[in-house]
């Protein structure tokens, strides 16, 4: 009950002038970032080992902590291209088919993976069935998305929206939540057909940058905006973009090209870079 009113409560909350607040706040380079970093490392449990960097002196704002790179190597891709890789680090919110272009956001909620996609198009059955994950990013996490399967890019998606928490109990009680939000799509031509990978915004989440765009927002638009590049090709495990402050990245197949990994579980840690799936007939146990 009292995370239904929490979300209800939370359709109040003027998100997007409090996303603007936190992203002048977090770029500011001022001697307190230090004890700020230290005290959210320590009050969400946040590991730094793997990070490129480890002492918050090394940063030069509160922002550029919270999207720390990885150390080189610190995460091996598994080079068999019949494997699929998690895109981030965080726990798998939904993992499935999806059929009638629904898909599935919390028990008893679904939203249109055309709408999630900023509306009809013709990259195959993406808006129609396949398969899907889900993965929710906590402030502890690393936040930079990475291909989950070597694709190149045919066009990039900018859907203006809202910035509701992405929490588990927003998802249960706000409908439609991912297809509200603002969100940025990418869609892939990949050697098993289209792939989308989806980085949905939220409140906080003061930036979403694209390794091929840079900053795509803020600034925070009213009207899709669809862009295409010349020759865009990256590889699994290659950098995709960077949440700045967390958020949730979903990816989906088509139908009848990939299966999950049979042993996945819903709320089930995950690192960037873990097999979790494969393409059809090469499912890893």
């Amino acid at each position: 009950m009292w995370n239904q009113t929490k979300g209800f409560l939370f359709l109040l909350f003027p998100h997007h002038l409090v996303s603007r607040f936190t992203f002048w706040l977090t770029r500011l380079q001022t001697p307190l970032k230090n004890p700020a970093i230290r005290l959210f490392i320590r009050a969400f449990d946040v590991d730094m080992s793997e990070s490129e960097h480890q002492s918050a002196e090394n940063y030069i704002s509160f922002n550029q902590f919270f999207t720390r790179k990885l150390i080189a190597g610190s995460r091996p891709i598994d080079n068999n291209t019949n494997t699929i890789a998690c895109p981030a680090d965080g726990r798998i919110s939904q993992i499935s088919h999806y059929k009638d272009g629904q898909v599935i956001q919390a028990k008893g909620q679904n939203f249109s993976i055309s709408q999630l996609l900023g509306g009809k198009n013709n990259y195959g059955t993406l808006c129609e069935s396949g398969n899907f994950a889900t993965i929710y990013l906590s402030p502890r996490n690393y936040h930079r998305v990475h291909m989950p399967y070597d694709g190149e890019l045919v066009e990039m998606i900018y859907i203006p929206g809202r910035l509701f928490s992405v929490a588990p109990y927003s998802a249960e009680v706000i409908k439609g939540l991912y297809s509200r939000n603002e969100r940025v799509a990418s869609i892939f031509k990949t050697e098993v057909g289209y792939m989308a990978v989806v980085m949905v915004g939220a409140v906080n989440v003061a930036a979403i940058e694209m390794a091929w765009e840079g900053l795509v927002t803020p600034p925070h638009g009213k009207n899709i905006v669809r862009k295409t590049y010349g020759n865009v090709k990256l590889k699994k495990g290659d950098e995709l973009g960077v949440f700045n402050m967390g958020s949730t990245a979903i990816m989906a197949f088509e139908e009848n090209k990939i299966e999950w990994h049979n042993n996945l579980q819903l709320q089930q840690a995950v690192q960037m870079g873990q097999t979790i799936g494969a393409t059809l007939g090469e499912v890893v146990n």
